[in-house]
């Protein structure tokens, strides 16, 4: 009987992880065996002290990471136990793995890993064609199957009030110069294992776009190529604000996405307002909400998105010192 992972499972598994979205595509997570089992960290060495100085977003992705650990583990038969946040002196470490019953991967875990490899941000206008209820449907239940709420906002008013809080929040957001500076740091205009290239960044932005975008120094688009004037917006939100809540979200965030991309929809985030603590607050009111947003999307219908890359699975691994 197998007592614990192994590290080519570790390895085969990573690779499916490290997929996950991050902000500034930073990948700030590192993974390794310990004790039998797989544990996921926070790379405290590739944090945004300007855009993220509480950690929120590391969070975020590593949870999304740990996700992808969980279905690649899944599919391969060799399904984890998670506890999350296992160590109280060690905060970095999210989330530890043990192997559970080996069984068959479900028909809804091998949809939503094949998907990992076609997930990708798209920060590019959407086509005018609706999302169909069935899945809205989807998009709501995978968030509820991670313990989490999603609120999709319909309605011309309601979209106009949640894009309101997101411009407020871009704009006190864009008014810090270590902020900017940051961003510009990610920024890619040659080949790199992280960062994001100024090819994905989407357009730039106009006067005229409801929903603020980052400037990732992608080209200014065709007369005519606006965004979409009603897109379908939804805002991914925990009972709770605790580090664990957040970790929780990545996961929920995650399972989203891929729920999206398996339905055929393109996905871009907008961290803005959560970044912005008044913000935040202002659109957990306007829904109505009890608990804490953790992630406003546009979801649509669009062309496919630019994969961002990824560093090497070595280069995220701490692997256990075999004795000489």
């Amino acid at each position: 009987m197998t007592t614990g992972y192994t590290v080519p499972q570790l390895r085969a598994a990573v690779a499916d992880a490290v997929r996950a979205p991050s902000l500034h595509n930073t990948q700030p997570w590192r993974f390794r065996l310990h004790d039998g089992g797989i544990e996921v960290a926070v790379d405290p060495l590739r944090g945004l002290p300007a855009t993220d100085p509480s950690g929120w977003g590391a969070r975020i992705a590593c949870g999304a990471a740990l996700f992808n650990l969980r279905l690649a583990l899944a599919v391969a038969g060799t399904p984890a136990t998670v506890r999350l946040r296992p160590y109280p002196g060690d905060p970095d470490v999210v989330a530890r793995l043990v192997p559970d019953v080996p069984r068959r991967p479900t028909p809804t875990e091998q949809s939503l890993y094949a998907a990992i490899a076609r997930r990708f941000s798209n920060r590019a206008p959407f086509w005018p064609d609706p999302v169909p209820a069935e899945a809205r449907w989807r998009l709501g239940e995978a968030a509820r199957a991670e313990q989490c709420w999603l609120e999709l906002v319909i309605g011309t008013s309601a979209v106009n009030a949640l894009a309101e809080v997101a411009r407020s929040a871009h704009r006190v957001l864009e008014r810090d110069p270590a902020y900017v500076a940051e961003r510009v740091e990610w920024i890619r205009s040659e080949p790199s294992p992280d960062g994001v290239p100024a090819a994905a960044g989407g357009p730039q932005s106009e006067p005229q776009d409801l929903l603020p975008q980052r400037g990732f120094g992608g080209r200014n688009r065709a007369p005519g190529r606006d965004f979409e004037p009603e897109p379908l917006v939804a805002v991914l939100g925990t009972p709770g604000n605790t580090a664990t809540d957040q970790v929780v979200a990545g996961q929920a965030l995650q399972r989203v996405l891929l729920t999206a991309t398996d339905a055929g929809l393109s996905v871009s985030m907008l961290s803005q307002p959560i970044e912005v603590p008044a913000a935040r607050e202002a659109l957990r009111l306007s829904l109505g909400r009890f608990g804490t947003p953790q992630m406003v999307m546009r979801v649509g219908y669009g062309q496919p998105g630019r994969a961002t890359p990824r560093r090497p699975v070595d280069q995220v691994l701490d692997l256990p010192v075999v004795p000489a």
